[in-house]
């Protein structure tokens, strides 16, 4: 985390699932944000039941930010966080 990710997502981490409309009846569950300092993150990934059982982890990056601050964001969570939580 460093001062473009806070300016970007410095609203801190989101407390709960969302939930939306993909389609008038068709209901959906957005899941939390995640922005926080990565031994933040560690520590709630850790302590979240469904992140302990999955087999695959899905990161969302927001494209509209370009290739070089994905690339940024991507590397920071390959780097730092996944190997801490034994995974690749």
């Amino acid at each position: 985390m460093e001062d473009r990710d806070r300016a970007h997502f410095g609203r801190g981490p989101q407390k709960q699932d969302k939930v939306g409309f993909l389609e008038e009846c068709t209901r959906a569950i957005f899941g939390r944000g995640y922005a926080v300092e990565p031994h933040v993150l560690i520590e709630q990934l850790r302590r979240d039941e469904a992140t302990k059982e999955a087999d695959t982890l899905l990161l969302t990056v927001p494209n509209q930010l370009g290739v070089a601050y994905n690339a940024h964001l991507m590397e920071s969570i390959l780097t730092t966080v996944a190997p801490v939580l034994g995974r690749r």
